[in-house]
């Protein structure tokens, strides 16, 4: 299995089995681009005090769009690293993708699902945002970042997905640069 385009390939969860079609039927994507059945993937969910949650503004690309656009640039400029810790943070949940509709959520745009095991078991901590040009060396501007990360890795729908591309899609912000996968830090042991 290899993941699509260029991303680089991170942590992978146990439910792929080759000889299961769940896994290896693949899927008409509409609207993400690139993604693959059976594949693993981590969405993030940031959210902020000193962004617009809840608002029609409060999905952007980049991200730090968002988590900031209620501030100016003059009062941004002055946060220090605890202002950010406490306004800013990340939900996250990491999928399999299966061609399976008992799978199936419907607004995995909106944040983390919390449903059974998803989202029971979290683990809180503090650290960077992520990326390909983020790693143990080079931290990003924004951090430190408050995380909640389930610990588990849960399989969805690829329908869940195209539709969460979907939502994307229908934001007033151009979300297209969310609508792909974005490659894995390097991996640590």
């Amino acid at each position: 299995r290899k993941l699509a385009g260029e991303a680089r390939l991170g942590y992978q969860c146990r439910h792929y089995d080759a000889n299961d079609a769940r896994f290896t039927i693949d899927y008409e994507w509409k609207h993400c681009v690139d993604m693959k059945v059976g594949e693993t993937y981590e969405v993030h969910w940031p959210h902020s005090a000193a962004g617009s949650c809840g608002t029609v503004n409060q999905y952007q690309t980049p991200f730090y769009d968002g988590v900031f656009c209620n501030l100016d640039m003059d009062t941004l400029v002055t946060l220090g690293a605890q202002d950010i810790a406490n306004n800013v943070g990340v939900q996250a949940q990491v999928f399999t993708i299966v061609n399976d509709e008992t799978y199936y959520y419907p607004d995995l745009m909106r944040g983390m699902v919390v449903d059974g095991a998803m989202g029971s078991d979290i683990a809180y901590y503090t650290g960077s945002t992520t990326g390909t040009s983020r790693d143990n060396t080079i931290c990003s501007q924004y951090s430190p970042i408050t995380w909640q990360v389930d610990r588990k890795c849960h399989m969805v729908s690829a329908s869940s997905f195209d539709k969460m591309c979907a939502d994307m899609k229908a934001q007033r912000d151009d979300m297209s640069d969310d609508l792909y996968a974005h490659g894995s830090r390097v991996l640590v042991a």
